[in-house]
């Protein structure tokens, strides 16, 4: 018995990784919770549990001879025992998660509650709430699933930990992932604007200037680029090549749309866009999708007319103009994830920025 005892303490260590220590300490603590149930808390006990042998001492102060614990104080002794590992099990679970806040996982669908799916991550249980879903993705208990950690926090004695497909961290992570270059720093990935499960544009840039990162981003015959849209359900993606030049990168964000003209008003933050008639409903985009991503991708509200067209702007779901983004991008506080209307999802990846290199 004694033996077992040590085999299921050192079991316990390695698949909860609890330290053995704790593991003894608590069977120590609840052998004398259930030992005082018994003979009354106000006698002092002393319970020793060998770490070599597995034999348990007890002693007290009184002499009680022999005693016969019973049904409740076994179970008092249970459940001190088990609610200790729980806590024990959760401190060790928080521990390795609370520093994983941005970081991509991958896990599998366990079942669906209330719109929310609960994912086994390995250790732990996760949950993507019904907010951080992306519109139209279907799900099934066993189903592998990526998602960004957005949250790790304590409620209670339970750790919950919440997961998100809807983050436009989600994009970064996946580039980082699938293209080295990204990885290596070798790409830098500068904004992100995007409406989950439609469209996505990203601004990329090389620091090294013998690596396109246009091309390194889709991959060859498409290949990188053709995977990342695969993780998120066949959602466009539009790379674009970054420019420090505030009207370069509003040209390249509004592609494959030809720019006529463009007027930038600096104090107001405001570009007004001319396009030939004939590019109006491609450079404001499928219910003005295209506008819309790229004034937050570039922090300019951006007015499109056309040559003999009033000025179209991009616009919310309530129909109010939609001005540009306070301070940076997503990757510096651009709220990129509030979707004006519900544009049609499309299948197509697109590559704007540079015309001759486009995935399939």
């Amino acid at each position: 018995m004694n033996s077992e005892l040590l085999r299921i303490i050192e079991a316990i260590h390695h698949e909860k990784d609890i330290e053995s220590e704790l593991i003894f300490t608590t069977i120590e603590q609840a052998m004398v919770a259930a030992i005082q149930k018994k003979v009354g808390e106000d006698v002092v006990i002393h319970c020793t549990l060998d770490r070599k042998t597995g034999e348990l001492s007890v002693t007290s102060d009184q002499q009680h001879g022999a005693i016969d614990l019973g049904r409740i104080a076994a179970q008092t002794a249970k459940q001190v025992i088990i609610q200790s590992l729980r806590d024990a099990e959760n401190a060790v679970v928080f521990s390795d998660f609370e520093g994983r806040v941005g970081e991509l996982v991958l896990g599998q669908v366990q079942r669906i509650e209330g719109g929310a799916i609960i994912v086994n991550i390995g250790r732990a249980e996760a949950i993507i709430p019904r907010a951080d879903r992306v519109r139209g993705e279907m799900y099934s208990p066993g189903d592998r699933i990526r998602a960004i950690i957005t949250e790790v926090k304590r409620v209670g004695t339970r750790v919950k930990i919440i997961l998100s497909r809807v983050s436009p961290d989600l994009v970064r992570r996946l580039f980082e992932l699938e293209v080295p270059e990204v990885s290596d720093r070798i790409i830098e990935i500068r904004r992100i604007a995007r409406e989950p499960g439609y469209r996505t544009k990203i601004a990329v840039h090389s620091t090294d200037p013998r690596v396109d990162c246009v091309g390194a981003c889709v991959g060859i015959r498409g290949t990188r680029i053709k995977a990342i849209t695969d993780e998120l359900n066949g959602e466009k993606i539009d790379i674009i090549r970054w420019s420090d030049s505030d009207d370069d990168l509003i040209i390249n964000a509004l592609r494959p749309a030809q720019i006529a003209s463009l007027n930038m008003e600096s104090e107001t933050k405001i570009c007004r866009v001319v396009v030939p008639d004939d590019q109006l409903a491609l450079a404001i985009g499928r219910k003005g999708q295209n506008v819309r991503l790229a004034t937050r991708l570039t922090g300019w509200d951006i007015k499109i007319e056309g040559v003999t067209q009033m000025p179209h702007s991009a616009r919310d779901e309530s129909g109010q103009p939609l001005g540009p983004p306070l301070g940076e991008s997503e990757s510096a506080g651009f709220d990129t994830t509030t979707a004006a209307g519900e544009p049609e999802a499309t299948e197509s990846t697109e590559v704007v920025g540079d015309p001759e290199a486009r995935s399939e």
